[in-house]
């Protein structure tokens, strides 16, 4: 067992599970640190979100802004936000991504009650939460030419690369006002099959949302189905569109701003992925920028991104698009 964070045994004694054992669990591509807690014919999950570098308390307004509306937070035990302490309920290991690499026969009806909910949580008038608004998306933009670029060797025009996504993102800014709630990392990897049947059918609870905004109906839609941790065809995005629109209503330029956030999505991710390799010694996030490029190209193909299109054209090589072999500088 790697060494425990000073004071979680208090933390667990004052909330009443002093008698619990104890088992790190793989984390993510943060600070936090998980750990499941299992004390007599009870569990629970504790995450540390350790100051300065992590603050759990958007998370702990997000799940119970959640739970009060429909969506299937994990239940709040106890916490310490100072501290950086929460203990949740357990959801358990069934991951939906895991768990349809060994049921693949259920993919089309979990993605189909993950795209349900996403109706559900878009038909409440969005939370309390910060818009995402244009200085956020280019903010997010911008990290591929912070992290990528460098990485690859490339001497990328930022200030066309700004112009452009302004260009680009423009038309959409309007319509996603009022807004919805956006979770911004809705994809397979944060979506927990609880009791799942065999056909994949049954409730799907939420994890990793702390960072929700206010923003477009198509940016978690993108999330989820430009996954950048597992393959997702074409011709099942495009289902999962369908049956999103029609339980929402049809949405006047819905295929082209759900380009402009995949590709802005995409963009971004290409840019974490490298920090991720060349910050923090996480290689095994490169293997992953293929499958984000691949879809970023198809984005980057509607009309509506024509001028981040041209920007690319100008200053990243095809080869390099279409070749990455996980190398960076």
């Amino acid at each position: 067992m790697s060494e425990l964070p000073e004071g979680l045994n208090e933390f667990l004694r004052v909330a009443g599970w002093h008698d619990a054992e104890i088992d790190p669990i793989p984390g993510d591509a943060s600070f936090r640190r998980y750990f499941r807690i299992t004390g007599a014919e009870r569990g629970a999950m504790l995450m540390h979100a350790p100051p300065p570098e992590e603050d759990p308390r958007p998370f702990l307004d997000v799940a119970r802004w959640l739970s009060d509306h429909g969506q299937r937070a994990p239940e709040i035990f106890a916490e310490d936000a100072d501290a950086g302490w929460v203990l949740t309920e357990d959801f358990g290991d069934a991951r939906m991504r895991d768990w349809l690499d060994d049921n693949p026969q259920a993919e089309e009806r979990c993605y189909a009650e993950a795209i349900d909910a996403l109706v559900r949580l878009h038909r409440e008038p969005a939370g309390p939460f910060s818009p995402y608004d244009m200085d956020t998306y280019l903010r997010e933009a911008r990290l591929l030419t912070e992290w990528y670029c460098p990485a690859m060797g490339v001497d990328a025009d930022v200030e066309a690369y700004d112009a452009a996504w302004r260009e680009a993102l423009a038309p959409l800014m309007g319509r996603q006002q009022p807004g919805v709630t956006v979770l911004r990392d809705y994809h397979a990897e944060n979506i927990m099959l609880l009791a799942p049947a065999a056909d994949g059918q049954g409730e799907q609870g939420l994890i990793d949302f702390q960072d929700a905004r206010v923003g477009h109906r198509a940016y978690d839609l993108v999330s989820l189905l430009q996954d950048a941790r597992r393959d997702v065809s074409p011709d099942l995005e495009r289902a999962m569109i369908a049956r999103y629109l029609e339980g929402i209503g049809e949405q006047a330029h819905f295929d082209a701003d759900y380009a402009r956030l995949g590709a802005q999505r995409n963009a971004k991710i290409v840019g974490i992925f490298t920090r991720l390799a060349k910050r923090d010694h996480k290689q095994r996030y490169l293997a992953m920028i293929p499958r984000v490029w691949e879809a970023m190209e198809r984005d980057l193909a509607h009309d509506a991104l024509a001028p981040v299109r041209a920007w690319f054209d100008a200053n990243i090589p095809q080869v390099l698009r279409d070749d990455f072999g996980g190398e960076i500088q």
